[in-house]
């Protein structure tokens, strides 16, 4: 007998003939003896237009209003998935976040789990039920409602697999596994068997969207063997563990992750001496923008170019703030861009493999593909390219690198 917690995303759980299917998945677990913890997310859509009706009342309604608005939506999931569960002769029992015990801090809207008091769901679970939870919110020191941002029903489901010390915390979504590229883009991209928590940790930071990333660090943090498969279909999925306990020969590039909400801007010519790229990035971290990529040009003539990217949602305000400070920096102008995109190799085989980047440069290149910004790290080279080459960047690196479905032995 095995415990699982298992977690159901909006998809999954969009009408009520996908609850009672969810129901039947739970049902044979159950049936075959294991003890089975369901978090859920709320259905599809719901939580977009609960978010809707509070921007009906107000443009900045109280963040705390707003978690316990948008908290609802999990809550009519569990008590409609417990209610299908029960029909199937199960004793199923349907927890909020505060009733199970998940206390936050208060940060509302985006809240960080400090503790799960285990013992309601151990109960019942002893008593031969399944827990059904609900996802993405728990409660503050202050008794406060709160939820964790979108996607925390991943971190929910980890969570609660930790805290349980639960044999695996599945993870059921729209799609059967992890793939080594978005195959909107590559149609012959590959499912992996396997990848490591700090693979896919790239992997979701850089852009994949199968996971939360806070769900595969906390994941990664307490060693919870996380899988990842199909709410519609059968399969093993993708094991995500440690990387001891991946295969021996880890194949050099695990996937290719991209990210088209991306802008670069440049501060021209500012004096190259100490302290500049203070000067310059000291405001854009007081207006709340996260910089992701830098690059500073070396100087030829006392001078320097100083260029980053940051999140396309926040270029124009970057833009304004660089506009206004070219004068103190004694800069020669500003110039951004916000048609770019970011393309991304990650494996943790980089470091026992030599001429990675030199391979994927050289693939570009054949593909008249200008680079604009490179950054790197042990398991990961990223590049800066114009928007309009993605798919064709994508495509080409996944079969330059084996990665191709035809390409590689199941």
């Amino acid at each position: 007998m095995a415990l699982y917690v298992q977690k159901y995303g909006g998809t999954s759980v969009g009408t009520v003939e996908r609850i009672e299917h969810v129901a039947d998945k739970v049902k044979s677990f159950h049936d075959a003896g294991h003890q089975i913890v369901v978090a859920v997310s709320a259905m599809s859509g719901e939580t977009n237009r609960l978010i809707g009706l509070a921007k009906g009342i107000s443009d900045t309604p109280s963040p705390r209003e707003m978690d316990v608005l948008v908290s609802t939506g999990e809550q009519v999931t569990i008590a409609l998935l417990a209610m299908a569960l029960q029909k199937r002769g199960i004793n199923a029992r349907s927890f909020t976040g505060w009733q199970v015990g998940i206390k936050t801090d208060n940060a509302f809207m985006k809240a960080r789990i400090e503790e799960i008091d285990t013992i309601p769901m151990r109960e019942h679970l002893d008593s031969g039920g399944v827990v059904v939870v609900a996802g993405f919110q728990g409660i503050d020191p202050d008794n406060n409602i709160t939820t964790l941002g979108r996607g925390g029903s991943d971190t929910t489901g980890v969570a609660l697999a930790a805290a349980l010390g639960a044999d695996e915390c599945q993870i059921y979504t729209d799609v059967d596994g992890v793939y080594t590229t978005d195959p909107r883009v590559v149609p012959n991209a590959r499912r992996m068997d396997r990848v490591t928590f700090e693979e896919m940790l790239e992997m979701a930071s850089l852009g994949s969207k199968i996971l939360q990333i806070r769900s595969v660090e906390f994941a990664g943090k307490y060693k919870v063997p996380l899988r990842v498969l199909s709410s519609f279909s059968e399969g093993n999925g993708t094991l995500i563990t440690m990387e001891e306990n991946a295969s021996v020969e880890n194949p050099v590039i695990a996937g290719i992750a991209f990210n088209r909400d991306e802008a670069k801007v440049t501060v021209q010519g500012v004096p190259d001496v100490p302290g500049v790229a203070s000067r310059i990035l000291v405001p854009i971290s007081e207006a709340n923008i996260e910089v992701d990529m830098i690059v500073q040009n070396v100087s030829a003539d006392g001078t320097t170019d100083f260029t980053f990217t940051v999140h396309r949602n926040d270029y124009k305000k970057a833009m304004t703030l660089l506009n206004a400070l070219a004068t103190e920096l004694n800069a020669r102008g500003v110039h951004g861009t916000d048609d770019i995109c970011k393309v991304s190799m990650v494996g943790v085989g980089m470091r026992s493999h030599a001429g990675v980047a030199s391979k994927m440069f050289k693939t570009l290149a054949d593909e008249n593909i200008n680079i604009l910004a490179i950054t790197t790290s042990e398991i990961k080279i990223s590049v800066v390219i114009a928007e309009k080459y993605l798919e064709l960047a994508v495509r080409a690196l996944h079969t330059a690198f084996g990665l191709d479905a035809e390409a590689v032995e199941d």
